[in-house]
């Protein structure tokens, strides 16, 4: 029942890594970028979401609600002001322009917040937990979160592939010249693509903040775990993604069951295995 336990644990957790590996897959899928910063997105949502609940004295559940459109408004108008200008067919200066962000970020966390650890307070509902059968139970935090986590992907696969903003996000992708050619204002496009990436950032911030402690540096952590998701799922795919970010929490959860040194260990060698195996990753998408 142990072992049946932390794979329950496992795969509510792989839930959110799915959500915060989601905006990282979606950026580089559209404008071929790999944002540096996307792991001091998700600790900045953290940081955010405890300062609205101390004035506010809210749930930070229900701080989502300010900070997603907070976070989106501040990605549409960092890809629209800054990095916009580095968007071209080489990566490399939009790479450097996004690892410099980070550095920035860092800096900025721990001068307003210091080095010290923290984590969000949900209450009652930390404890709250469903007992499923004799030894197994359930958290409902950890359970709405992966509801929620689904939910959000789901959407953000309906918008891709089945509205008039998909079709624009597809377009821009395959050849943004041409897209150009056609009427489209490709700056915009990636800005929208930029504001739903760093929402979805904002929403696993909140989660990852309630799950685990987090602190101004351990955004490089986080863009980790998020990029060993997409390739373990396999790049453009959306739901390669939820299933990468399952087969990573399990991985760690069993690694932690068999000794809690082996945690993170444990995800990295099913990374490793990933890349060795099968480098397209498991569910990538064909594109022939």
């Amino acid at each position: 029942m142990i072992w049946i336990n932390a794979l329950v644990q496992g795969l509510l957790l792989g839930g959110i890594y799915a959500l915060a590996a989601a905006g990282l897959a979606l950026v580089f899928g559209v404008m071929r970028i790999i944002n540096m910063a996307h792991g001091e997105v998700i600790v900045l949502s953290a940081f955010l979401t405890q300062m609205v609940t101390g004035a506010l004295g809210i749930n930070p559940m229900l701080a989502a609600v300010l900070i997603l459109p907070l976070m989106a408004a501040l990605g549409y108008g960092l890809q629209r002001g800054l990095i916009n200008r580095a968007v071209r067919s080489d990566p490399l200066p939009a790479l450097i322009m996004t690892f410099g962000l980070s550095i920035i970020a860092q800096n900025v966390l721990v001068t307003l917040f210091s080095a010290d650890s923290r984590r969000l307070d949900v209450g009652p509902l930390a404890t709250a937990s469903l007992r499923l059968m004799p030894g197994i139970s359930v958290g409902v935090l950890p359970l709405a979160m992966f509801a929620v986590a689904v939910a959000a992907l789901v959407m953000l696969h309906t918008l891709f592939y089945r509205t008039g903003a998909g079709r624009a996000f597809r377009a821009t992708a395959i050849d943004a010249d041409i897209a150009r050619t056609m009427g489209l204002d490709t700056d915009h496009v990636y800005g929208l693509v930029t504001a739903i990436a760093f929402a979805l950032a904002a929403l696993a911030g909140i989660f990852l903040g309630i799950y685990s402690s987090f602190d101004p540096f351990i955004g490089p952590s986080r863009l980790i775990f998020a990029f060993e998701v997409i390739v373990i799922g396999g790049m453009g795919s959306i739901y390669g993604a939820l299933a990468g970010g399952m087969i990573l929490g399990v991985s760690q959860a069993l690694g932690a069951q068999i000794n809690p040194q082996l945690q993170q260990l444990a995800g990295h060698l099913v990374f490793l295995a990933v890349i060795l195996l099968r480098p397209q990753g498991l569910f990538a998408r064909n594109r022939s």
